[in-house]
């Protein structure tokens, strides 16, 4: 299928407008035409944080920002989905056009700005669904927030009872100010706060939901050394490595370089894995890492792995390589774990970290 959808699904979509192409992607997965039958790998199979997944392969925070489809996209052999980025208050996000594809890098850039009908549209989808699929919740801040840690704490109690986890995201490069909860104070009381709420709601429910935090690729050293000592220190679930970049280092597109937002996609590849290696190397060998930046095949997604990576998440390489890469990906996963002869692919894990954390973050 990614064959076919890049020699003529692609060229379909890559006709209009890319937010318009996003729109119609996410009508296609309601209608149930897009999907498929998987039978599961026990050699694939990881418990991470508490939660037993599948595979280890998910779809991204960004697509189904509203919680629309996240049982169609498992059908496409995804092992978990996240929602979101959700707000507390619906916002429509910074003006149009504001997704741009730079097709020669296979690369997107976007400054979408959280663009979501809230939290109560999206609580209400998911409480009515029917499986049991892994569903992770992104949830973020409204821009005019007073008070933008009070909105991720809004967001833990609004969706605790139907996220399976939740990402803290505060490393989008769209909402001005965000990254700022990224260093070392403001980072402690957030996750004082957010980790506080969760586990008041678990005293009311028994049920324990892992909290990860997505930081950016665009981190120094000093940076990451205070990230992980703040994740360790308030014992973390997990971190998910990276967001979208600033950077445009090493583009061959001619179209859209020059458009502010934060880059994803193929360019990313390489900068999120060093970053992804090196806070591997800082937080032990125990705390959860979820690789994303890039992945478009199997290759890519076992490098993540190597690297560090328990779990593996894509986005972009589905605007490229289309619905049937994520199927493509874990046939490939499995068989590769039956060719070297392991018992699973957590055997994988730290093979190259060091190789990967020893490069120099690009410019």
């Amino acid at each position: 299928m990614p064959r076919l959808f890049e020699s003529f699904g692609r060229r379909a979509l890559f006709a209009l407008d890319a937010e318009q192409a996003h729109a119609l992607s996410i009508t296609g997965l309601k209608t149930g035409l897009v999907s498929g039958s998987f039978p599961e790998d026990p050699a694939l199979r990881q418990k991470i944080a508490g939660v037993c997944f599948p595979n280890p392969l998910g779809m991204a925070a960004g697509y189904d920002k509203n919680a629309e489809v996240p049982d169609n996209l498992l059908k496409l052999g995804f092992g978990f989905t996240e929602v979101g980025t959700l707000t507390p208050r619906p916002q429509s996000g910074n003006p149009k056009p504001r997704i741009f594809r730079l097709v020669e890098d296979e690369g997107v850039i976007n400054r979408l700005g959280f663009n979501n009908e809230g939290h109560d549209a999206a609580y209400k989808r998911l409480a009515e669904r029917g499986s049991t699929g892994i569903i992770g919740v992104n949830i973020g801040a409204n821009k005019d927030a007073e008070d933008r840690i009070a909105d991720y704490v809004a967001g833990i109690k609004r969706f605790h009872a139907v996220a399976r986890y939740f990402t803290v995201n505060i490393s989008s490069p769209n909402t001005p100010g965000l990254r700022n909860l990224q260093s070392r104070e403001s980072l402690r009381e957030l996750l004082q706060r957010v980790l506080e709420a969760r586990d008041d709601e678990c005293q009311k429910c028994t049920l324990k939901r892992p909290v990860f935090l997505k930081i950016a690729p665009d981190l120094s050293e000093t940076e990451l050394d205070d990230i992980a000592q703040e994740a360790l220190d308030q014992k973390l679930d997990g971190l998910i490595i990276s967001n979208t970049t600033l950077s445009r280092t090493g583009l061959k597109s001619k179209e859209n370089t020059a458009e502010t937002g934060g880059l994803s996609g193929a360019p990313v590849f390489e900068r999120s894995t060093i970053v992804l290696a090196k806070m591997r190397q800082r937080v032990g060998k125990e705390m959860p890492l979820i690789g994303v930046g890039g992945v478009d095949n199997t290759t890519k997604t076992l490098t993540k792995i190597k690297a560090g990576a328990d779990l593996v998440q894509l986005y972009t390489g589905m605007v490229y390589k289309g619905p049937g890469l994520p199927a493509e990906i874990i046939k490939g996963l499995s068989q590769v774990v039956e060719a070297e002869g392991v018992a699973n692919i957590s055997a994988f894990r730290d093979r190259e970290t060091d190789e990967w954390a020893a490069k120099e973050i690009p410019a």
